[in-house]
């Protein structure tokens, strides 16, 4: 697979990552198996896919743990970005960016992951109880202790950020953009993860080309828009209870159907390329062509979908399939 130099580390991953969030978080807990996971990890970096995208709070700490039984066998294949500075509660999730915790933390990824050094380590979410300056400062001396390879940021979710924007596009991002700016001064930033996807396009306004103009890793999280844009999703199909799309505004069966042009869309893109093309892969090459700094991290626990985001890496799309992309109907149905 055809490698990316991102960050003022000169991290070199695949052009394609895998986020692990899938296999313990967020989504049909049904489906969720350890073994299954594990080979889908292990078919990801058979295809070339060095980026594991993983972060303690997922299960939580559950899928850190079966990331470690694969690094314990195959660590000098992967590279792997896991995340700091959220906790699950009862019901909730709370910031805590003090730099002891941060610490202890960063420790206990460690043994989870059964490896000595974090390749990126991303600050989940910056607690607004503590300047984010000593939550960076934390974590860079992690990097001084040899533990951490580079340091990145999660930007806010797009529904967080329009809460406190009033939705307006250029908006969303500012208050992460300020974030970066301060935390720059601290130690450099080598890569931003935020959401960017054809149905998701906020970021492309001003985050983009803020990490562009900087040299920063841009990686593209959700970039099949939560697996609508794969096209296997049947409006009206339904979600399990603990699965978050149960509960997102486009999902429902209204939004859906009316969201299938975009789908529609990357289908005739796909179909002129080959009839092993599909909208994902349409959908990922779209990311992979914005910029050399971009690597999109599409979530799945399944092998299949691992397998064939991976082979999205050799989709070179035209001038003409990325115009037509571009003239796609705008996605219909709130995030807030």
């Amino acid at each position: 697979m055809e490698r990316r130099t991102i960050g003022a580390a000169a991290l070199e991953v695949g052009a394609i990552g895998l986020g692990c969030m899938p296999m313990s978080w967020a989504y049909s807990g049904s489906q969720q198996r350890g073994d299954r996971s594990m080979r889908t990890v292990h078919a990801a970096l058979d295809a070339g896919v060095n980026l594991l995208d993983t972060a303690d709070m997922y299960g939580p700490f559950t899928n850190e743990l079966l990331l470690g039984r694969v690094l314990k066998e195959r660590r000098a294949d992967a590279f792997v970005s896991t995340k700091v500075g959220l906790l699950v509660g009862d019901g909730h999730v709370v910031a805590n960016g003090r730099p002891g915790y941060v610490r202890r933390a960063c420790d206990a990824s460690l043994r989870r992951l059964q490896t000595d050094v974090i390749d990126l380590y991303l600050l989940h979410r910056p607690d607004p109880e503590v300047p984010v300056e000593e939550t960076w400062g934390a974590m860079a001396g992690l990097v001084a202790a040899g533990k951490v390879r580079a340091l990145g940021i999660c930007a806010m979710g797009v529904r967080a950020a329009r809460r406190g924007s009033g939705g307006a596009a250029r908006d969303l991002y500012d208050g992460t953009i300020r974030q970066l700016e301060r935390v720059q001064q601290v130690f450099p930033v080598s890569a931003v993860q935020a959401e960017l996807s054809v149905w998701s396009p906020e970021a492309l306004v001003r985050l983009l080309p803020w990490c562009e103009a900087r040299g920063v890793g841009f990686l593209a999280g959700m970039p099949l828009g939560n697996g609508f844009l794969t096209g296997t999703l049947t409006p009206g199909g339904g979600f399990e209870p603990d699965d978050l799309r149960a509960r997102h505004p486009r999902f429902t069966a209204e939004m859906m159907a009316a969201n299938q042009p975009v789908v529609a869309g990357l289908r005739r893109v796909a179909a002129r390329h080959g009839e092993d093309v599909t909208p994902a892969q349409v959908a990922l090459a779209w990311a992979l062509a914005l910029g050399r700094h971009v690597v999109p991290v599409p979530g799945t626990k399944q092998e299949r979908w691992a397998v064939e985001n991976a082979r999205a890496a050799e989709l070179a799309l035209t001038a003409a399939d990325l115009a037509e992309i571009g003239r796609l109907p705008a996605a219909r149905g709130s995030w807030d």
